[in-house]
């Protein structure tokens, strides 16, 4: 224990050592100031300093200068005083630190509320196989209503993080029209659907003042292309005479491709895939996604699709692995890009409508392209 534990640190200086006056004038509580004491002699003479017999301001108080009073131990093995209530350590000596206790061991955790995604899952796989196999016409209605909240939440995140005011009303007009042109029209119908949106925007956006013109319309054309664009190529293969078998197989391909990728990513992932992307996707998902992803869609060609071959299913179940995982890293890069974690709350365990999408939507287009190549438009 150092000696300032218990008072102020020792002085240093011409004015160490004494209660003396200085050159800046007396000191108060000193005797008056003499020839002896005058300023010049005293940058000269060192007088013994006077230890006065009793507290110079009465009681245990320290006196305004911090002078060190004649309490504490004289030796380091005396057992030291409690300081008086209120006063000040200065310098204490550190005390060892106790041992803490370890830690207990964490399970490992899946990250999310498991419960809920089931909860929720099943449920939007009720809605949809119902819509599906009973009426067309509804589960197109179904996607067109999954369109618009998406761009709804799209459009609302850009604006709150970027600034960036993309227009909802042509967007949300012109994805349902492109939903329902491209299962009425095939993909011309699609295409010309995307195009009269395109320019809806960047109409629409002249409403407004020119500042930022250029990024809204922008983030506008790429909202059209990303969110409804995407999801006609659903509606397309919906038009052939086992639409519905094959909806149902690209919904399933790429369900079991993400769940594949997440059961054994969290069991067995080690390595990272794309850390500064998205770190929680790990090769070993990848791994597992490529392996679910071919063997359902094995199966799914061999059992579910009209003329269709297993060997089929092995490659589309590896393209949609593939297509699966590049989407949920594209949304990724998206929500990095914006400092968000999810891109809506309206699917407990989920997150929001584009969370569910983002493997969907660039699979459609790969699947639609591959079953039309292995077995017909139909």
């Amino acid at each position: 224990m150092n000696e300032s534990s218990w008072g102020a640190p020792p002085h240093t200086g011409p004015q160490a050592g004494y209660w003396g006056p200085t050159d800046q004038g007396p000191v108060q509580g000193a005797a008056p100031a003499g020839p002896a004491y005058d300023a010049p002699k005293a940058q000269h003479t060192r007088p013994m300093p006077i230890v006065p017999e009793g507290p110079a301001y009465g009681g245990d108080q320290d006196d305004d200068r911090g002078a060190a009073r004649l309490s504490g131990p004289l030796f380091r093995d005396e057992t030291p005083q409690a300081p008086p209530p209120g006063a000040v350590q200065q310098n204490p000596e550190p005390m060892p630190d106790a041992p803490q206790p370890a830690p207990p061991p964490q399970k490992k955790s899946a990250g999310r509320d498991l419960g809920a995604a089931i909860g929720v899952g099943v449920g939007l796989g009720v809605v949809i196989i119902a819509s599906l196999f009973v009426v067309k016409a509804v589960f197109v209605g179904v996607i067109a209503v999954a369109v618009v909240v998406g761009l709804w939440e799209l459009t609302s995140r850009l604006q709150e993080r970027k600034g960036i005011k993309a227009p909802l009303v042509p967007l949300a007009l012109g994805g349902a029209a492109m939903v329902v042109a491209g299962y009425v029209r095939g993909a011309e119908g699609a295409w010309v659907a995307m195009a009269l949106t395109a320019l809806a925007v960047l109409v629409w956006r002249m409403t407004e003042p020119p500042e930022g013109y250029l990024k809204d319309v922008t983030a506008g054309v790429f909202a059209a292309f990303y969110v409804p664009f995407l999801a006609t190529f659903v509606a397309l293969m919906l038009t052939a005479d086992d639409g519905p078998w094959r909806v149902l197989t690209f919904l399933l391909l790429t369900v079991v491709s993400d769940t594949g990728a997440y059961a054994v990513g969290w069991r067995f992932g080690k390595h990272k895939l794309a850390p500064r992307i998205s770190p929680g996707k790990t090769r070993e998902g990848l791994v597992g996604a490529v392996s679910f992803a071919m063997v359902a869609g094995a199966l799914c060609m061999q059992f579910l699709i009209d003329d269709g071959a297993w060997w089929q299913g092995l490659v589309l179940g590896l393209a949609v692995a593939g297509s699966a995982t590049l989407g949920d890293l594209g949304e990724s890069m998206i929500k990095r890009d914006l400092g968000i974690k999810d891109m809506g709350t309206l699917l407990p365990g989920h997150g929001g409508i584009m969370d569910r999408l983002d493997s969907l939507l660039p699979t459609a287009p790969v699947v639609w392209l591959l079953l039309v190549l292995f077995v017909g438009s139909g």
